[in-house]
């Protein structure tokens, strides 16, 4: 049997991703430090290492017989990366360089979370791998160093790496009352209880929803490549949706009217951020995005609570 280490394998795409693995008989082990995962959301059968991803010891052991590491432990907050911005680092960049250092000993392969942060503004969309890094916040900043450490580590110590840069990630156990959620979350959540959505600015800004099915098979598909060049792709669907439509959508699918409350534009907030799926469904072989629709309908399932509030 084949064993796998999942660092923040507690978390939203973590615990996706055990499910996953042990799905198709693989056994699977799960680091996380539980400060934003949760042990519930592991699967039966996922193993949980409580420990640090920043620290060596934790790591060299997590590490012990796996054939390869999915490293998705992180602090995917903007907003942390502003009022801790050493605390994210260790976690982001420090946590990283851990991972890779840990895997010198056998040179197991380690697909890696990046994220489209990495872009910051982009000039153009859609945006392809080829597009300027010009990472806006702490967060982007610590992921482009991921990908230049991941050089590092195939170049110099012989590990294979592939970089996922995922743009915006949602699905059931997105937990929409953490302060750090996707915005899919927290619209679902209001609309199932019949509460009003806060729209910033005038709706207009898009984003590229990926539905965390498709982030896993993205995942599976980079642990089975062979990369020559240490690697990263794109995480998308390639199909820009803005705020407003987004909001409508999750009204019209719970069967409710949208009860949208406008409030003044964020400072610093990108207007535009579709991602290019080519690459990645070309080398990676990934099929069709799972639809906005059908995923909305499962995190509408997923929260549950009986009938839809009314306003």
């Amino acid at each position: 049997m084949t064993t796998w280490l999942v660092t923040g394998g507690a978390g939203f795409i973590g615990s996706h991703l055990c499910e996953a693995l042990l799905a198709r008989g693989d056994a699977v082990r799960a680091l996380d430090d539980l400060s934003t995962g949760k042990r519930e959301n592991l699967p039966p059968g996922a193993a949980l290492t409580e420990g640090d991803v920043a620290d060596p010891a934790a790591v060299r052991a997590a590490l012990e017989g796996v054939a390869g590491c999915f490293h998705l432990a992180a602090i995917a907050s903007v907003e942390r990366g502003v009022t801790d911005w050493l605390g994210t680092h260790r976690a982001n960049l420090t946590g990283a360089i851990t991972v890779f250092d840990a895997a010198r000993a056998t040179r197991i392969p380690v697909v890696y979370a990046s994220s489209a942060a990495v872009y910051g503004d982009a000039a153009t969309v859609p945006i392809t791998e080829a597009a300027e890094r010009r990472p806006l916040s702490a967060y982007g900043a610590d992921k482009l160093g991921c990908e230049l450490h991941a050089r590092v580590a195939s170049h110099v110590h012989g590990i294979p790496t592939v970089g996922l840069r995922l743009f915006n990630v949602y699905g059931p156990r997105q937990d929409p009352r953490s302060p750090y959620s996707g915005v899919i979350s927290i619209f679902c959540d209001r609309v199932r209880r019949g509460a009003p959505i806060d729209i910033f600015g005038d709706g207009g800004q898009t984003r590229d929803f990926v539905y965390v099915a498709d982030v896993v098979a993205a995942l599976l598909a980079a642990m089975h490549l062979v990369p020559a060049d240490a690697p990263v792709f794109n995480v998308c669907t390639g199909i820009a949706t803005s705020v407003l439509e987004l909001a409508h959508t999750v009204a019209d699918l719970a069967g409710t009217r949208l009860d949208a409350r406008h409030r003044p534009p964020r400072a610093g907030e990108i207007r535009h951020s579709t991602g290019s799926s080519a690459l990645s469904r070309t080398i990676l072989g990934l099929p069709e995005p799972v639809s906005l629709r059908h995923g909305l309908g499962e995190v509408l399932d997923w929260l549950g609570g009986g009938p839809i509030a009314r306003p």
